[in-house]
């Protein structure tokens, strides 16, 4: 990906996948009583998920961890790919990839740290947020100015959009 020509790039991107802690929430949990790991995520990431979604971009969720209530919470915003406990997430990336008839080329990912590494290296589009590890921001075609779980992934979903004409194009954009 060349990062010379970043806003015409954008225009190739047909599905998204994105890392769930350090990405869509903050890279510090709350431990839970019960030992389960307690997320926060951001609402703007939320509301443009659920967006490109109803635009039609596939979105992939892959992840490590292993939480009920993330699963929940992405299903509903209507992502259909959603891969927890992700130990190895280039297998997950490629059959995000089978199932949706895409190409490595047509993803944008965006990860934060070590894990993210392989995916980041073989899709299309690789993005991470501000504070993301040295190694991945290295990697990375698009750094967001926004950190982890503060709207890095609306940052990247909204430049998408705006950039094929599908941001604030129809009626679907005013409502959830």
């Amino acid at each position: 990906m060349d990062k010379v020509n970043f806003k015409e790039n954008l225009k190739k991107v047909k599905a998204f996948a994105f890392d769930v802690d350090g990405v869509l929430s903050p890279d510090v949990v709350t431990l839970h009583p019960n030992g389960e790991l307690m997320r926060t995520v951001n609402i703007k990431d939320g509301y443009a998920i659920q967006h490109a979604v109803k635009r039609g971009y596939p979105i992939a969720i892959i992840t490590g961890g292993n939480t009920e209530s993330v699963r929940l919470r992405f299903e509903k915003l209507g992502v259909k790919d959603i891969y927890m406990s992700s130990a190895y997430k280039m297998k997950d990336f490629h059959d995000f990839l089978e199932r949706n008839g895409l190409q490595t080329s047509d993803v944008l990912y965006m990860g934060d740290d070590i894990p993210d590494y392989h995916v980041m290296k073989e899709c299309g589009f690789p993005c991470c947020p501000h504070d993301a590890a040295p190694e991945i921001r290295e990697v990375a075609c698009y750094v967001s100015p926004r950190e982890g779980g503060r709207g890095c992934v609306r940052d990247v979903i909204e430049q998408v959009l705006k950039a094929q004409n599908n941001w604030m194009d129809n009626s679907e954009a005013f409502g959830w």
